[in-house]
């Protein structure tokens, strides 16, 4: 009795063996998960599907069939991504025509110049002033002209009830540069790496408004924003958003092109 007790049970446990899905089974069925899921227009978790494949190492045609779906995928995404580029620079191309483009010894990168802002513009009065580089990075100074000092360290811009100010940054810090020539004074303030505190923003939102600057310092002087200089911000902000959407695509497309087999 003892001895047929163990061979119904190991009968049992091959036929248990035999009726386990394959890893080829289980494979197809992922495989066709991600069809399915294709064709909801889900290709992220497609693709994970599809990655998935790799859990069953006997699966080969599955694999296979998995190599070949994710490289259709990938190379349809690859042509999204490239005419998504070319609309992306037809873009920018428009908006740099408010902008010359210079880059002299001192920098390291291509720098954005509105042609509102240029020199003649730029001469006898206080303004605010846009800077923007190739890269994207954007940041504003805040550009004081007078006959005595203010030691201005920050900037308000505002109108009505509705306000936006800068990070301090201290007299005497790399950021915060004065000079001057016969009976005039210059002062000119950077706030970089967001320390605009959201500014920029401010000022491309309410570029229609009549925007009003106050210069904070040890005494203060208050402005009427000029158009151009609220026009330069706002073009010179859309520019920037731009520029670093196009770096991020470039990215995204180069990762796909090694996805995609040589044609």
């Amino acid at each position: 009795m003892k001895g047929s007790s163990i061979f119904y049970l190991l009968v049992f446990v091959l036929l248990f063996a035999s009726c386990k899905p394959t890893d080829e089974e289980k494979a197809r069925i992922r495989v066709n998960n991600a069809k399915f899921l294709l064709e909801k227009g889900d290709t992220v978790n497609a693709m994970l599907q599809l990655d998935s494949i790799s859990l069953y190492p006997e699966a080969k045609y599955s694999a296979n069939a998995a190599k070949n779906l994710a490289a259709e995928i990938n190379f349809s995404l690859l042509q999204k991504k490239e005419i998504e580029l070319d609309s992306l620079d037809a873009k920018i191309a428009r908006l740099e025509t408010a902008f010359d483009k210079e880059k002299t010894e001192y920098d390291r990168y291509v720098q954005y110049i509105h042609k509102k802002q240029n020199q003649q513009n730029a001469l006898s009065r206080s303004f605010i002033k846009v800077h923007l580089d190739e890269r994207g990075t954007l940041y504003l100074s805040s550009n004081y002209f007078g006959k005595s000092l203010l030691n201005h360290y920050a900037l308000r811009v505002y109108d009505g009830d509705i306000s936006a100010k800068t990070d301090s940054m201290p007299v005497g810090s790399q950021e915060n540069h004065q000079s001057d020539f016969l009976d005039y004074k210059w002062e000119k303030v950077l706030y970089l790496n967001g320390r605009d505190n959201g500014v920029i923003e401010f000022i491309a939102t309410n570029a229609d408004r009549n925007l009003k600057a106050a210069f904070i310092g040890r005494q203060q002087q208050f402005i009427v924003l000029a158009a151009w200089d609220k026009e330069a911000v706002r073009d010179a902000l859309a520019l920037s958003a731009a520029l670093k959407q196009k770096a991020g695509l470039q990215k995204e497309i180069q990762v796909l092109q090694k996805k995609v087999p040589v044609q």
